[in-house]
């Protein structure tokens, strides 16, 4: 039996295995990282879902508003139909001052009491009220511009007064409304001085082409007052014109203007008709597109 050297037992010892240990900062510092970035991703959702909902009630809230202001438009208006309306007889005054309480916190109504006397030589009588403008100014409470026409009477002379004024109206949680600012004077509604640039004819477009284009309109404008719906297919495409059943007879056609768009044609037109039934001219005006093909169509 041969007994094996101590050289020879050390070499056959196993080699141990290197091995690489992660240490524990590198670990903290990748965790750290995926919580700020889950933590980011989590709240740019939440600001743009907080977005999206504040749009929407700010969309309700508007809606709201535009179907409310009906309600409001209708009371200003009742209101001054009776504010401004009197004749100095005792019985006339009373009727007044019970009518504009309906509309009047107590404040306005001890404050507007004398207001109209006996003693006044005039009369007032309404003939139009136009409310220009509802905006609101508070939580609840919109502030209303309207115009007052008014035929004002004293002795045999007439006169015309027109007027534009701003009051204060509170709707509480139930639509009930009430005036709490006595009508205040306001700047008058103008004509604004504004006028649209005139268009230009399109030099670009041949005499021909303009010819064949205003021969098919004058054409078109003839039958369009009574055509049918199967009859307009033929110089309409779709439902781009609706028919519209009237008795109107084509006069002319007044200052067409075409430009090229592409392969199509804009006109811009204003159009002559008799109406039959009134026996007053009518202009109307009109912006269009054509596009021909074997013939021309109207497809805007």
């Amino acid at each position: 039996m041969f007994k094996k050297s101590k050289k020879q037992t050390e070499n056959v010892k196993e080699k141990k295995v290197r091995t690489v240990k992660v240490g524990t900062h590198k670990k903290t510092v990748i965790a750290f990282w995926v919580v700020l970035i889950v933590s980011v991703s989590f709240g740019v959702y939440k600001n743009f879902t907080a977005i999206d909902m504040h749009t929407v009630h700010e969309t309700e809230t508007i809606q709201l508003r535009l179907t409310d202001t009906n309600g409001i438009e209708n009371f200003v208006k009742n209101f001054a139909k009776s504010y401004y309306t009197w004749n100095n007889s005792k019985e006339a005054i009373e009727a007044r001052t019970q009518a504009i309480s309906g509309y009047l916190t107590k404040e306005l109504q001890d404050l507007n009491v004398d207001t109209i006397r006996t003693d006044i030589p005039t009369s007032s009588t309404v003939t139009d009220v136009i409310v220009w403008n509802i905006e609101q100014s508070g939580t609840d409470t919109f502030s209303a511009t309207y115009e007052v026409d008014q035929q004002i009477k004293e002795g045999e002379q007439t006169t015309t007064v027109k007027a534009t004024y701003t009051v204060k109206v509170h709707v509480d949680a139930y639509r009930d409304m009430v005036i709490i600012q006595n009508p205040t004077l306001a700047p008058a509604i103008e004509k604004s001085d504004y006028e649209p640039k005139t268009p230009e004819a399109d030099a670009s477009v041949d005499a021909d082409t303009v010819n064949d284009a205003t021969a098919f309109l004058e054409t078109f404008f003839k039958l369009y007052p009574t055509a049918t719906a199967k009859e307009l297919a033929y110089y309409v495409f779709g439902n781009v014109l609706e028919p519209i059943g009237r008795d109107y007879l084509y006069s002319e056609l007044v200052n067409p203007v075409l430009t090229k768009d592409g392969d199509n044609m804009k006109v811009k037109v204003a159009v002559k008709f008799l109406d039959n039934q009134t026996k007053a001219t009518q202009v109307l005006q009109y912006e269009l597109i054509l596009h021909k093909d074997s013939n021309w169509k109207i497809i805007m």
